[in-house]
């Protein structure tokens, strides 16, 4: 087995060298990318003080103020005076710079719709006009309309916007689909890949890659657009897979792992080593607490937000405390089952533009992944697919809603998709939907928490191999979840509490109210036929 994968992964090494393609573009803008100054870089020590010294309690929110005048002059200004109080540096920003509020929490009243009306109701008012970057400020230029996760998230966010999308699809709204692809579409075309969200904070790490099953989302059928979106899906590919064909087994580069047999996978990565600008001080307080290289263990909190995941204890060498963190040296079972689900959905599309060529070439490498997938990540004893660290060659025993990645996308066999099934009825599902972990850590990606996000993936994923039992009971304990804090508070949430059929979760930020990806997979699992992408 390990012969045969390897000796695959060699062809497409040999293949990839000669091959030429839209994705050559993309090299180049995605290293640019992590260039494009922050708030950090642009207002530097000034920057230091506020968010160390929380002139703001949430640090999101400074990072998202926009100033009232040149950059260069405020921070002059800044630096003129020796010192400034707290409450000094307050009024010196508050002078400065217009910070955003709260973000508009939806309306509601006393008298509850139904959940379906409700959420056909919070579309337009987390639709967000095009946005023109200002001087200064962080926001990204966004060409159409877009839906927002809502709270203190005010701008579009990568895999985010995926499960929103699932909702519109089913409201009718194709029209802010087609938006929001294309808007996805122009960050790439800008910076080579999807950041995070559109801000440039987030510019030096992307997400979760779900771009092709957006694009599967689309009723868009003309060539031209097919091609283009074809096009964007191999350029995000090559972002990727930069630096993939120079390495050595045990090496790594970026967003890709050599492994021992030669074969190539992907891990969670940032391009920047330094404290995220949006939780500066946090990371500053995790870096000194861990006695690691701060660097490092900067770059590891940075790719645990790469993963959409911040923070789990999938990413923690002792799997309870933070200062462990260890994402970088982790190769995740979602991320690569994704990466094949992109690689099947660029084999599709270059099939319809009867592009031989590209057909072969993804063909072979989603082929190659899934054997991967199988050898490194599949645990026959544990019957579930796990993590694997890379450094230290071992699958770690982190349960987690990740084993039904491999089931969303189609890459596990039918009696692995089985085990899986029968494992997540033993240990994964609880009284409220499916449980992210089965570990209490304190934060937010681990139990008592459920996400919409994983609900899906694991209800579409089972009900690809039959398991509709499963299936259909983890969406009727989601749904009656979401019910419930509807009719007691009117709110649509980020998370929630998954064991104890309580309002509300837990873990490193508060609650949020809106809730972009909670609204799409409800509404999607009220329809009949929720299923993954084929």
């Amino acid at each position: 087995m390990v012969r045969l994968i390897a000796a695959t992964f060699a062809a497409l090494a040999l293949s990839s060298a000669a091959f030429a393609g839209p994705e050559d573009a993309a090299q180049g803008a995605a290293q640019d990318a992590a260039k494009v100054p922050t708030p950090a870089d642009t207002y530097q020590e000034l920057f230091h003080q506020v968010q160390t010294r929380r002139i703001f309690p949430d640090g999101k929110t400074f990072v998202d103020a926009v100033p009232k005048r040149a950059p260069a002059k405020i921070l002059a200004d800044y630096r003129a005076h020796a010192t400034f109080s707290d409450a000094e540096l307050k009024r010196f920003v508050r002078a400065n710079f217009v910070a955003p509020g709260a973000g508009a929490a939806p309306k509601r009243t006393a008298k509850r719709t139904t959940l379906k009306a409700h959420i056909a109701a919070l579309w337009p008012q987390l639709t967000k006009p095009p946005v023109k970057p200002v001087a200064g400020g962080s926001a990204l230029a966004m060409a159409k309309p877009f839906v927002v996760p809502g709270g203190r998230f005010r701008e579009i966010y990568y895999w985010d916007s995926y499960f929103t999308m699932l909702g519109l699809k089913a409201d009718g709204r194709d029209d802010l689909v087609e938006n929001m692809i294309d808007d996805f579409g122009g960050l790439i075309d800008a910076y080579g890949h999807i950041p995070n969200g559109a801000r440039t904070y987030y510019l030096s790490r992307s997400q979760p890659p779900f771009f092709f099953a957006m694009v599967g989302l689309s009723g868009a059928t003309d060539p031209k657009t097919l091609k283009a979106r074809v096009d964007l899906m191999r350029r995000e590919h090559a972002f990727w897979m930069d630096g993939a064909d120079d390495l050595k087994p045990g090496e790594a580069h970026r967003r890709v792992v050599a492994m021992a047999d030669g074969g190539v996978l992907n891990r969670y990565w940032d391009d920047r080593a330094t404290p995220r600008d949006e939780s500066y001080r946090e990371d500053l307080e995790t870096a000194l607490k861990s006695g690691r290289p701060q660097a490092e263990v900067f770059r590891d909190l940075r790719a645990g937000a790469e993963s959409g995941w911040d923070f789990s204890s999938r990413w923690m060498a002792d799997g309870q405390s933070l200062s462990t963190i260890q994402t970088t040296s982790i190769v995740p079972v979602d991320l690569n089952s994704l990466m094949y689900g992109l690689e099947k959905a660029i084999s599709t599309g270059c099939a319809q533009l009867a592009d031989a060529d590209c057909v072969s070439e993804f063909d072979r490498r989603a082929h190659a992944r899934a054997e991967a997938i199988d050898f490194y990540l599949w645990d026959n004893t544990k019957g579930a697919y796990l993590d694997y660290q890379w450094k230290t060659g071992q699958r770690l025993d982190h349960l987690s809603a990740a084993t039904f990645y491999p089931l969303f996308v189609g890459a596990a066999d039918e009696p692995k998709a089985h085990i899986v099934a029968q494992k997540a009825w033993d240990e994964l599902l609880a009284p409220g939907g499916l449980r992210t972990t089965t570990v209490r850590t304190g934060q937010q990606w681990d139990t008592p928490n459920g996400w919409a996000p994983l609900q899906w993936v694991a209800v579409s994923g089972l009900r690809r191999y039959g398991e509709d039992a499963l299936a259909s009971e983890i969406a009727k304990r989601w749904l009656a979840t979401v019910e419930r804090e509807y009719k007691a508070s009117g709110k649509m949430l980020e998370k929630y509490d998954v064991e104890e059929a309580k309002a509300g979760g837990g873990g490193e930020y508060p609650t949020q109210d809106g809730f972009g990806w909670t609204n799409g997979v409800a509404r999607a699992l009220m329809e009949p036929a929720a299923k993954a992408p084929n």
